[in-house]
């Protein structure tokens, strides 16, 4: 492999409700996770939000350390997490197929497509209605 070829970045998108991340990962000595330019621990305050953020690495049993750099917008901070998390996934799989079965197995390379449904007329939420009265 060329030292073009490899500091070359892999780049995928992941998304979540409204949330979408542009998630850019490098193979590198020693691993670093951006997130809009802060650190993950600076950007996700809880670690259960961190942790969802790293699952892909964590989880998919990948030797090598890399740069990890992502842009999110939209959404919830949860949301957010998501996303990068399915976007990383991603990129993993686009660098190594063989990531992909464990990938699989745990459901980060699926797309959440759950959306909130919109507030219909006449009712006070999406499906709730007012109390109804006799008289």
């Amino acid at each position: 492999m060329s030292t073009e070829t490899k500091n070359r970045y892999i780049e995928a998108v992941g998304r979540r409700k409204t949330a979408i991340a542009r998630v850019r990962i490098t193979p590198a000595t020693k691993g670093s996770f951006v997130v809009n330019e802060k650190d993950v621990k600076d950007y996700f305050a809880t670690g259960e939000l961190q942790m969802i953020a790293q699952e892909a690495i964590s989880k998919g049993e990948v030797g090598e350390k890399f740069l990890v750099s992502v842009h999110v917008l939209g959404g919830g901070i949860h949301a957010q997490a998501e996303a990068v998390r399915h976007g990383l996934s991603r990129t993993l799989v686009m660098r190594d197929e063989n990531v992909k079965n464990t990938l699989k197995k745990l459901g980060f390379l699926k797309r959440d497509s759950r959306q909130v449904e919109r507030k219909k007329f006449g009712l006070k939420k999406a499906r709730k209605a007012p109390t109804w009265s006799k008289r």
